[in-house]
């Protein structure tokens, strides 16, 4: 296994540059030129960039090397299985919160928030209680939902309502973001195994060099974001006055009305619109069975000896190739529709998880196959995640778009706390004995979500069949051309 992750990183990241130059020539960038010109709006790009792509970054770090931490402290994978429920448990509860916070204590305060509960995250995986470790992952749950909302709420203010950008300059920041992302967990990944396995530093060496990643961001939150709000001046104070009395009491009962009236049309628009039912149901099958593999892909490889950080490199550069290859597919050239995009990514995640039912069978593991699968799910999640983001812009208001999403969460984070606990069940069960059985029983019952998921896309395009709002722009053809 370690000469073929080796091999598997420079083959991958091999076929992304080369992806990369040929979607370049098909699809040149569509960024507007006035944008790309404009000093102001480049420097505010860029302030919002660098905090940004440092969290990320440190989020990243802690990916390779989590469960491999916990068995390092000598915890059974029933046990870490109910570490990462309440990861996802905390996620679950705070989802609805991270998007109440930013409007109680301000934008720039709530990412501050969450560098400072990263970082407390972090630094409990020095501990080798148990307790300390939950605590951990409730303070990593609270973290990644203010990660996921809070960087891109404070962005989109900050450009529309006091800088008064287009927002058709929008989309151009996150496709950078979204491109630094893909780099960042490549690099990740790493060095990650540079400090784990070559320094022999350990698995909580990557947790550590978290801590000063998330104080750069803190710093440049603290400093460069709060000049860039300085900026606004008397203003600012106007539209808080506006909003309630001096003390605050105004706002926060404001932010609490804003919050239940949005919660409340989100699940009107949910329930009133079937695409949009079925796109959720697409959305929770698929993302909550990514939350399993991520637990899993540790126990089934790390037996066999591969550098884990070398395979976290490998897959996630697997998903980077996944979404050039969306690129190219959706070009003008080859003109595929995100539908059928979006319909082939999930066929290739129930095939990837039906290939793990046989290369785990306890007894007779297939760690190269096993391996593979793993490749090939990640390409299918860098297929998937363009394509759903598409019809999500396209089937959603964009004024209810984020607490729909929230709504989807859900039972994304649902089904994967059921998941784990069912694999602790089973664990427990057989008294530790047979944990391959547990695994192999888990992978199967994701192939039948990923059914489940197939048969919702198919479901959704079926009803629109006819429906311009789930086409690219410019492509031809008549009743009927999705299916």
């Amino acid at each position: 296994m370690l000469v073929t992750a080796y091999f598997a990183i420079i083959f991958l990241l091999a076929l992304c540059v080369g992806l990369e130059v040929i979607a370049r020539r098909l699809t040149p960038p569509q960024s507007t030129p006035t944008a790309v010109a404009n000093p102001v709006f480049r420097r505010f790009q860029t302030i919002f960039l660098r905090a940004y792509l440092l969290a990320l970054w440190a989020d990243w770090l802690q990916g390779p090397y989590l469960y491999k931490l916990y068995r390092h402290y000598s915890f059974l994978e029933s046990q870490i299985a109910i570490l990462y429920v309440c990861g996802l448990a905390s996620c679950v509860l705070f989802a609805p919160f991270s998007g109440w916070l930013p409007q109680v204590l301000g934008r720039r305060q709530t990412c501050l928030l969450f560098c400072l509960s990263y970082s407390a995250c972090c630094l409990t995986k020095l501990s080798t209680d148990y307790f300390v470790l939950i605590v951990g992952r409730i303070l990593g749950g609270l973290s990644t939902s203010l990660l996921t909302t809070t960087f891109e709420s404070w962005y989109v203010h900050r450009h529309v309502d006091v800088h008064d950008f287009p927002k058709e300059w929008i989309p151009s920041t996150f496709t950078k973001a979204a491109t630094w992302n893909h780099g960042l967990a490549v690099g990740a990944g790493l060095v990650a195994n540079l400090l784990t396995e070559w320094l022999h530093l350990g698995p909580v060496a990557p947790f550590l060099l978290a801590v000063p990643c998330l104080v750069c961001c803190g710093w440049v939150v603290l400093t460069d974001w709060g000049k860039e709000e300085a900026e606004e001046g008397p203003e600012g104070d106007k539209q808080k006055l506006l909003l309630g009395t001096p003390n605050g009491g105004g706002i926060r009962l404001s932010a609490r009305a804003r919050f239940s009236r949005s919660c409340h049309e989100a699940l009107r628009c949910l329930l009133s619109d079937r695409r949009v039912m079925l796109l959720g149901g697409v959305q929770a099958l698929f993302e909550s069975v990514l939350y399993i593999f991520v637990f899993l892909w540790t126990p089934v490889l790390d037996p066999h000896g591969p550098p884990l950080g070398i395979v976290f490199s490998c897959l996630m550069a697997s998903s980077m190739a996944g979404s050039l290859l969306y690129r190219l597919a959706t070009s003008t050239r080859y003109r595929l529709q995100p539908g059928h995009v979006l319909c082939l990514a999930v066929l290739m995640a129930f095939f990837s998880f039906f290939m793990l039912t046989f290369s785990t069978v306890p007894g007779q593991p297939r760690p190269h196959e096993s391996f593979l699968a793993f490749l090939l799910l990640e390409l299918a999640c860098g297929l998937y995640f363009p394509a759903v983001s598409f019809l999500q812009s396209r089937v959603i208001p964009e004024e209810k778009r984020a607490g729909v999403l929230a709504w989807f969460r859900l039972p994304l984070h649902l089904l994967a706390c059921l998941g784990l606990l069912a694999l602790h069940g089973e664990i427990s069960g057989t008294g530790g004995g047979e944990e391959g059985s547990g695994t192999r029983h888990m992978f199967g019952g994701c192939a039948i979500m990923m059914l489940a998921a197939l048969m919702a896309v198919v479901s959704l395009f079926t009803l629109g069949r006819n429906d311009t709002d789930l086409r690219l722009e410019g492509t031809r053809g008549g009743e009927g051309e999705m299916y």
